[in-house]
């Protein structure tokens, strides 16, 4: 299967700031580009971290009020009031930054990001150096795969050159994203490894294998048919 790479995906033109850039363009840069984050580069194109709207809040968290002055609000932690006293990129970012290569698959991405809990990855090359910016809407994206395309992937890559399946003893139907699968399989056992197989192809929403049959029940001691 031909998973979709986030090098086809990602922004390529991304907004990114030196580590000495000051606490107002960084303000600035945010606004004037509508976006929420941006990496922080050295003088390489090297990324060093990020740098987002919650990096900066802290400081007006820590200029609103003295700790305890408001009932239920707990003050800053230390770490916390440390970035607030920051004026400059390299002090106020969140480092090391949480990056990608090129070369990952969409799966791979969109593990990473649930697993940090973020909602976009930094794309490095194998130096470290800045390249690409992929979000959550991006990955998103595979799901406007054309029916036609998934259903050839499943029937020439997944049910062909993946399981080696006779392609006329199933029939395959995409609606906008879901799998119907119909056909006989020589072994009641290879129906969840042909569901799950279909489910990994970039843009399937769902996969039903309600209306596959079998011919031997390997699963059962004895087997039988169906």
């Amino acid at each position: 299967m031909r998973h979709r790479r986030i090098d086809k995906l990602m922004t390529r033109e991304v907004v990114s700031v030196r580590g000495d850039a000051p606490f107002k363009e960084i303000v600035r840069v945010l606004s004037q580009h509508r976006i929420t984050a941006l990496p922080v580069v050295d003088g390489e194109n090297r990324v060093i971290g990020v740098v987002s709207e919650g990096d900066l809040m802290r400081k007006t968290a820590d200029q609103a009020t003295t700790p305890g002055d408001v009932p239920g609000v707990p003050g800053l932690e230390a770490w916390e009031r440390a970035k607030a006293g920051g004026t400059r990129a390299e002090e106020l970012m969140s480092a090391p930054a949480v990056c990608a290569r090129p070369d990952w698959t969409v799966a791979e991405a969109a593990r990473l990001m649930e697993v940090q809990g973020i909602k976009r990855l930094v794309v490095v090359d194998d130096d470290d150096r800045l390249v690409g910016l992929v979000s959550r809407r991006d990955l998103l994206s595979i799901f406007l795969r054309q029916d036609d395309d998934i259903r050839r992937e499943i029937v020439e890559d997944v049910l062909g050159d993946t399981l080696r399946l006779d392609p006329a003893s199933l029939t395959v139907d995409v609606r906008d994203g879901r799998v119907d699968l119909t056909g006989k399989l020589r072994f009641r056992g290879m129906i969840p490894a042909v569901e799950r197989m279909c489910a990994t192809v970039d843009g399937v929403v769902s996969v039903s294998s309600t209306r596959l049959t079998y011919d031997i029940d390997d699963t059962e001691r004895g087997g039988g048919r169906s």
